[in-house]
């Protein structure tokens, strides 16, 4: 079993283990203080279980194409005294007041206003017995990120992307591909540069809103009124899993849960599915597609197309809901080639590139030479081209595939990448009618179809494009 399969069942069976005693809660306590303290051999396990997890999370996220430049760990922010920094200012400006009595009796606490009409509330950063909470941490690493705090890491590299793996670094120089690993002691390698941005984006799920504006309220009350303004919570809702979902990955549901819409996921309860698990799941699926679509491509070049086609899959189901929206996934609904999916966007260009894929093999007098000489001939013939521009839907096509950058800007605007998915999909959409309108390939008349083959091509780069910041692969073939 991999490892972080285990910790993964472990975390499930030590928090039944608390929920049936509370008193075992002290033990909790106790272990973070001897983690936090840096001494003995709890720390070295800690540190030694944290690196086995992140490692297989690094080939995990490698799969679907996310990759890590810089890995700053907890452990450092409180080694190198990123929190003890933070804290003191904290209390120098009057941002924290310490409680002698009442509820948070023993505890430095920060007044948050409240929201909606609502009280102001305290939020304890630092608990009654001396450890810091983690919204405390988190107002020192906030500092870090925008170069406030007068302190900075130190850098090694841990490991390198290389020919598709993650493979731990041994020995040369760091390069373009190295992940980098925060540490107290300085690395033999010039060590890179993190830090210090202009604005912050947190991307962190909609439960951890309360939290963030404590240390955005952590930042005003340092005198950071124009970086807590530039502090983003890239929030979302969460991601559950459809009762038919949880049922093809083995997971036993009650009556009740196989009503519901969908499952919420719990680590704590040992309910979800383990990220490699769905990938499998999901190249498995496509896999069978390929099969049965490209029974001619070798087995290679089949599993190659399948894992393009999972990744196109999970990104796009993940992207084309807006960030407020409860995700409940579901295998049939993210692989279809039909509709709002990624394999249906996928097949969309593999379809573009099948026409001048055809038009480079072709030995007649219509190649792909031929035609560029033959758009030069087109577009000297203005009339002709508004007298084909009078049909609607091509000019639809084409508007919709100008507005490309429009889609993108409103998505930065808004912070809402569903615009950017959306408009992709209108625009496969819109070339996959014009596909099954129009003769392309096989039209007689040289200007209709130089300019049809200049249509697929503007629709084409356009899909091309916004696939490329959606993170979605595209095969050579489906």
């Amino acid at each position: 079993e991999p490892f972080d399969y285990y910790c993964w069942d472990l975390y499930a069976e030590v928090s039944k283990w608390y929920q049936e005693e509370e008193s075992r809660l002290k033990f909790r306590e106790q272990t973070l203080q001897e983690i936090e303290s840096g001494e003995g051999p709890i720390p070295q396990l800690a540190e030694y279980i944290s690196m086995r997890v992140v490692f297989a999370h690094l080939k995990t996220m490698l799969r679907i194409g996310v990759r890590y430049e810089v890995l700053p760990r907890e452990s450092e922010i409180l080694s190198m005294k990123f929190w003890q920094e933070a804290f003191q200012r904290l209390k120098d400006k009057k941002a924290i007041t310490y409680q002698e009595n009442g509820p948070y009796q023993g505890c430095w606490t920060m007044q948050v206003p409240g929201t909606n009409g609502q009280p102001d509330e305290e939020k304890i950063i630092v608990r009654s017995n001396g450890t810091v909470t983690y919204v405390g941490k988190d107002i020192a690493y906030q500092l870090w990120k925008f170069g406030l705090l007068g302190k900075t890491f130190h850098y090694r590299p841990l490991c390198q992307y290389r020919g598709g793996e993650v493979t731990l670094h041994t020995h040369g120089s760091p390069n373009e591909d190295t992940v980098w690993l925060t540490t107290t002691e300085p690395s033999p390698h010039t060590e890179p540069d993190f830090g210090r941005g202009q604005s912050v984006f947190n991307v962190i799920d909609v439960r951890q809103s309360y939290l963030q504006r404590v240390v955005v309220e952590g930042l005003r009350r340092l005198g950071f009124s124009n970086e807590a303004d530039r502090s983003v919570h890239f929030s979302y809702e969460m991601v559950a899993l459809s009762p038919a979902c949880c049922s093809e990955l083995g997971i036993e549901l009650s009556e009740e849960d196989r009503r519901k819409p969908y499952v919420e996921v719990s680590g704590r309860k040992g309910l979800g599915v383990k990220a490699d698990d769905l990938i499998n799941k999901l190249f498995e699926k496509s896999l069978e597609e390929v099969n049965a679509r490209g029974k001619a491509l070798t087995l290679k070049q089949r599993k190659e197309i399948a894992q393009k086609v999972s990744i196109g899959a999970l990104r796009y189901f993940l992207l084309k809901y807006t960030r407020n929206t409860v995700i409940a996934f579901d295998f049939s609904e993210a692989l279809s080639f039909e509709g709002e999916t990624g394999p249906y966007l996928q097949y969309s260009v593999v379809r573009a590139h099948s026409i001048f894929r055809k038009l480079e093999a072709d030995d007649s007098e219509w190649n792909l030479s031929i035609w560029e000489k033959e758009c030069e001939r087109m577009w000297e013939q203005p009339n002709s081209i508004a007298e084909l521009l009078e049909d609607n839907e091509l000019w639809s096509l084409l508007l919709q595939a100008a507005r490309l950058d429009e889609a993108i800007d409103q998505t930065v605007a808004t912070l809402e990448i569903s615009h950017l998915a959306k408009h992709v999909f209108n625009l496969a959409q819109q070339f996959n009618l014009f596909y099954h309108k129009y003769r392309i390939l096989s039209e007689s008349d040289p200007i209709k179809k130089c300019f049809y083959l200049t249509i697929t091509d503007t629709a084409r780069q356009g899909l091309l494009k916004g696939l490329d910041l959606l993170g979605i692969p595209v095969p050579e073939r489906m």
